[in-house]
């Protein structure tokens, strides 16, 4: 059997309050089940608090960047940068015109410090930099100031797109970017919600830095249009196992023990909850 043809385990809809178990729960679906593939993936996201932060079980980050760490990867934390600047954010102080400037003026540097990975771009910087529409490409700012300048915008155009066909539709056997293609932002009477599209996605090496980075999109986002982030959805055409940590590696140990734990505590608890009953005193 070829890698094209490997089993694929999908379709899967996790619906969850705590992003570490969210990718928990992925993780461990096709863990335990044969082939290394889910297809499709559609993860949604809740449990964000006032500023947009992500509900997190930090045994399950320190143990993935532990991992990632000891194979020379990419942590949590720098995978979400390529999404979203947080640090950038932090930086700007609340202010998006420096936000966009900083990063316009450091994202060289970004390119000279990972040439083989970042060649092509960054989700940010297309998000941000897409080299032509209006604002000069910034979708970003497109979109805010419509949504900020006047009632009644059409809902549809709350969108941005990563994928470009002049600069993607090329022959190379592989390519690290882009993978996302698209995200949307819905303003509900709850509050924002951001949808994003990937067409792959590996689930060691990336799928928690993605999950980070959209969600600190969206509360970025959901800042600006003066509301709370709510919800996140996460649609994947295929997630997937890669040959750099496979289901196999024994590096795996720690990892998959925290992930199960995080997800057993979850499941007892509701588990608990679904079987309280009413307490009937005992009248002689």
């Amino acid at each position: 059997m070829t890698k094209r043809q490997a089993p694929i385990t999908g379709p899967l809809l996790i619906d969850e309050s705590d992003l570490s178990r969210a990718w928990a729960k992925a993780v461990l679906h096709v863990v335990d089940h044969a082939g290394t593939e889910i297809s499709p993936l559609i993860l949604s996201l809740t449990g964000f608090d006032d500023a947009g932060n992500p509900a997190e079980s930090q045994s399950v980050r320190i143990a993935l960047d532990a991992l990632l760490l000891a194979k020379g990867l990419r942590n949590v934390e720098d995978v979400a940068f390529t999404i979203f600047p947080q640090r950038l954010w932090t930086v700007a102080q609340g202010d998006r015109a420096r936000l966009f400037k900083y990063y316009r003026e450091a994202f060289p540097r970004y390119q000279a410090m990972n040439p083989k990975d970042n060649r092509r771009g960054l989700y940010f910087e297309r998000l941000t930099q897409y080299k032509r529409g209006p604002c000069d490409g910034n979708q970003l700012e497109w979109i805010l100031s419509q949504f900020n300048d006047r009632e009644g915008v059409r809902r549809s155009m709350f969108q941005a797109s990563v994928f470009d066909p002049e600069r993607d539709h090329v022959a190379d056997a592989q390519l690290q970017f882009p993978c996302l293609q698209h995200v949307t932002f819905e303003p509900t009477k709850g509050g924002l919600v951001i949808n994003a599209f990937y067409a792959t996605q590996q689930l060691f090496v990336k799928a928690y830095g993605n999950y980070l980075g959209i969600a600190q999109l969206g509360a970025f986002m959901a800042h600006e249009m003066h509301m709370k982030l709510t919800r996140m959805n996460v649609i994947i055409g295929v997630a997937k196992i890669d040959q750099r940590i496979s289901k196999t590696d024994p590096a795996l140990g720690p990892l998959l023990t925290v992930a199960r734990e995080c997800v057993f505590q979850k499941t007892l608890e509701a588990a608990v909850a679904a079987a309280e009953v009413p307490v009937v005193e005992r009248v002689n």
